[in-house]
């Protein structure tokens, strides 16, 4: 699997969050919001919409 690189800018707070939730459940930062957006539902596109 290729990966690329994401770079966001978040509050202490949340990062602080996250780091506590991702400890909290032995995972890494990265594995918690991977699973987050595993979440998130398929979004599908109409092609043959008629919106123009």
């Amino acid at each position: 699997m290729k990966t690329e690189w994401f770079k966001m800018r978040m509050s202490i707070r949340r990062l602080n969050k996250l780091r506590l939730y991702a400890a909290t459940k032995d995972k890494t930062m990265t594995q918690v919001i991977e699973e987050l957006i595993d979440s998130l539902p398929t979004v599908e596109i109409n092609k043959n919409s008629d919106t123009h």
